[in-house]
């Protein structure tokens, strides 16, 4: 192959293409391909696969990325990345008849006018269409209209012209050449050259006002104000920064955000982001690439300067590529990013709509990247404490699983080899029991296990789990600070703060499983609390049941009467057999 830039194409055994490149040198990049120290899976795939070759030689490095991305959109190979084009969103068209329309559009045909966007947030066409209907009132009617027609009186003003949306340029109430005056605005206004606009209307303001025709210079400020209200809402960078393509990338793990913002005069005039489905995890270097190659020409950008946020491997004619440090056009850079995480996040919203399972995965999947686990924490396990001053001391262990409660698996304990109130020997023996038992009946084990707690909680818990179970499970704590606020993730040991916003999804999901381990350990901490408070001394009686205790309490209304009362009144009550072990219980206890 030639040692010169170029485009090549990988055929299958079907003569189908399934990949198309560039390469500033064809011989190197396509034998790089066939080397077996190639390490990526995808691109293996994609070598065994490849059955013909055949490529196209260039002059330069910018003519074979324009070939590429030709060559991808007309053949959609199996193994390129994807781009999911923008069709489905809304474009502003400006037809071609002879009083041209001004509207909005999801369906593209070069040869009925020409389109202005596409918009991926629709508000913002709205916006800028509210503006030109404004100032312009360009026609809203869909009937054909033709000179030979207005000048044969052929047309009506209709209900639009007498609510003054339309000057009425069908029946010469506006001339055809104020009509494409205004048209001819509007089309610099969707281009973003807002200020160019804002100079002619002043110009022709100041104009009037020196003729003494003040009705139409108020007509003319009447825009001019809207025109100037529209920008100072727009995002303004610094007037000095003209004619420039901003790009940034935001990945996932099979699709990349890249996020095109086009600035004019200081202002943003054009924001977008695309999607890319990868194939061959591609690099973010190679994403750029094309992304700057189809948006410049989507866009029929012109910018002789991009601002990129890392050095992309491309070498366009007459064009500058900038990677900014600071100051405005790093702002911009910021400002981009920006965009591209949002619409990133918009999209995953949309999608957990669609499907709810997919918010656990992405929750569980950000668990495992934050604490670098080796699999998705699919069986989340916490435990907790609960006692007063060491009375009526229990636990509990309440279990998540993808990220939500299983209350069938939730499990209750009543503390047995601890006295008095030790939070961390009460912990260890819970924990201890949890597990022996789970190993003996062969259950499955967690994939994460939380203290509610922080060091100290997490080192106890670790003793029972691996020092004398033998378990590889890891053990995280959430930490409280001095308002008893959770406030913090605890990793590792020793233990490691890990960054984690309070405010973040994620973090909300851990604190509502510890609110819950907290409200289940207390509920039936209360529960058996209630249990004893309630119990008589009368259930101590070894052959005295709950019925004959009751029969008891209702005739003689209180333990003090029944422990004074003489056995043949006793007798009465509840039989002779039964009396007699009451009344031995009392006396005894009073002779000992």
């Amino acid at each position: 192959m030639p040692e010169k830039p170029g485009s090549y194409q990988y055929y299958d055994s079907a003569g189908t293409i399934i990949y198309v490149g560039k390469a500033k040198n064809l011989k190197n990049r396509v034998s790089s391909y066939f080397h077996n120290e190639v390490d990526r899976f995808k691109t293996k795939v994609l070598v065994s696969k490849i059955w013909d070759i055949s490529y196209t030689v260039v002059n330069t490095e910018e003519d074979a990325l324009l070939l590429e991305n030709a060559l991808i959109k007309k053949y959609n190979p199996r193994y390129n990345v994807l781009l999911k084009d923008g069709k489905t969103y809304p474009s502003i068209c400006i037809t071609k008849e002879y009083l041209p329309r001004i509207f909005s559009t999801r369906t593209i045909n070069k040869k009925w006018g020409t389109y202005y966007g596409p918009y991926s947030q629709v508000s913002k066409m709205q916006a800028v269409l509210k503006l030109i209907k404004e100032i312009y009132h360009p026609r809203l009617c869909r009937e054909t209209i033709t000179e030979e027609g207005i000048r044969s009186g052929k047309y009506k003003v209709c209900l639009e012209y007498h609510i003054k949306n339309c000057a009425g340029p069908c029946v010469m109430k506006q001339s055809i050449n104020n009509y494409l005056k205004n048209i001819n605005q509007a089309r610099e206004i969707l281009k973003g050259n807002t200020r160019q606009v804002q100079n002619e209307l002043k110009e022709e303001m100041m104009l009037l006002s020196e003729q003494l025709r003040f009705e139409e210079a108020e007509e003319i400020k009447r825009k001019y104000l809207l025109l100037d209200q529209f920008v100072a809402h727009s995002e303004v960078v610094s007037h000095t920064i003209d004619n420039v393509d901003v790009l940034t990338i935001t990945n996932d793990e099979k699709i990349a955000f890249i996020n095109y913002i086009h600035v004019s005069n200081g202002q943003i005039n054009q924001s977008f982001t695309f999607e890319y489905r990868k194939k061959l995890n591609e690099t973010d270097d190679e994403l750029l690439q094309l992304a700057i190659v189809e948006m410049r020409e989507r866009f029929r950008s012109e910018a002789k300067e991009i601002i990129l946020p890392q050095k992309v491997n491309i070498d366009l004619n007459g064009v500058t590529i900038t990677i900014p440090q600071r100051g405005d056009k790093k702002t911009l850079l910021e400002l981009s990013l920006m965009n591209g995480k949002q619409y990133k996040f918009d999209r995953l919203k949309q999608a957990e709509k669609l499907n709810p399972e997919q918010k656990q995965v992405r929750l569980m999947k950000e668990l495992q990247d934050l604490l670098h686990l080796e699999k998705m924490p699919y069986q989340i396990e916490c435990f907790d404490n609960s006692n007063i001053s060491g009375t009526d001391a229990v636990a509990a262990c309440i279990v998540f699983k993808k990220m939500k409660p299983s209350k069938q698996d939730y499990r209750k304990y009543n503390i047995k080899t601890v006295t008095g109130p030790d939070d961390y020997a009460s912990m260890k023996e819970v924990v201890w029991r949890r597990y022996h038992r789970l190993i003996e009946e062969e259950q499955p084990l967690p994939d994460l296990i939380i203290a509610d707690g922080g060091k100290g909680q997490m080192e106890v818990i670790r003793q029972a789990v691996q020092d004398e179970l033998g378990l590889d499970i890891p053990i995280a704590g959430l930490a409280k600070n001095e308002r008893h606020r959770t406030n913090e993730l605890l990793y590792g040991f020793p233990p490691r703060v890990i960054g984690l916003k309070t405010d973040s999804e994620l973090f909300r999901t851990l604190t509502h499983l510890q609110d819950e381990v907290h409200r289940f350990a207390i509920t039936f901490h209360r529960e058996k609390r209630s249990k004893h408070a309630l119990r008589s001394e009368l259930d101590n009686i070894k052959g005295v049941g709950p019925k004959t205790r009751d029969e008891l309490l209702k005739g003689l209304k209180s333990v003090k009467r029944i422990r004074e009362s003489e056995l043949s009144a006793i007798e009465e009550i509840i039989g002779k057999a039964k009396a007699k072990i009451v009344y031995d219980y009392f006396h005894q206890k009073e002779s000992e």
